[in-house]
């Protein structure tokens, strides 16, 4: 399994902060040219999801398997466009120490936020440990991410679509969208998770993306 940092997070640096999730699925094609990995699988959770769709459109021959978890295909409204300017302003004035009290309460299921201060503990040092430059060019790509659902129709590699049941950010009706027009497609709702559902129930999590990675082809 590979995890790379996307730009401006983790080890990796940033060098402007309006781009798209086609740059996001241009650095992951690159490095997998760099890796000398033709055919590979492609799994994204969130924002993750909108990179995977990237991917797809990029290097479609090369997808060999998807997992779609806790994300969309659609693009912003126009009242989520306007939430998601809010935040980059505040960000830009008042840095990333804002967001772990706003984001929390969205990313994290009730019962996670109930019942799992650790996770709530993680989830925190998390984005805390995310750079202001990276966290912006995220928004603005997050802003401006293309609709995805007519490609939708045409994915025909193993997909798993997994969702937590207590998901406020993209929840499981949206995933049941995914799964009805992706062809072939398993659906998994994970009980007692939210939008971070690999964080927050991670043996279901792993379990389900075990499960799905038989189908994949040698």
């Amino acid at each position: 399994m590979i995890a790379p940092d996307l730009r401006g997070f983790g080890g990796s640096s940033i060098d402007r902060r309006e781009i798209g999730m086609d740059d996001y699925a241009s650095d992951i094609v690159k490095l997998m040219d760099s890796l000398l990995i033709e055919k590979f699988a492609v799994a994204g959770l969130s924002m993750g999801g909108y990179i995977a769709f990237g991917v797809l459109r990029l290097a479609r021959q090369r997808v060999s398997g998807f997992v779609l978890a806790d994300t969309r295909s659609t693009a912003d409204t126009d009242a989520g466009r306007t939430a998601r300017a809010t935040m980059l302003a505040d960000v830009r004035r008042e840095g990333v120490a804002i967001l772990p009290e706003r984001m929390i309460p969205k990313l994290l299921g009730e019962t996670s936020r109930s019942e799992r201060p650790e996770v709530v503990a993680t989830a925190r040092r998390l984005i805390e440990a995310n750079r202001r430059e990276g966290i912006e060019a995220a928004i603005y790509a997050l802003m401006r991410r293309p609709d995805s659902t007519g490609d939708l129709c045409s994915i025909d590699v193993p997909t798993a679509v997994v969702v937590g049941h207590e998901d406020a950010l993209t929840p499981p009706a949206d995933s049941e969208a995914l799964h009805r027009a992706i062809r072939g497609s398993r659906l998994t709702v994970i009980p007692r998770a939210g939008h971070l559902s690999n964080l927050e129930v991670p043996d279901a999590f792993s379990t389900t993306i075990n499960e799905w990675a038989v189908s994949l082809p040698s």
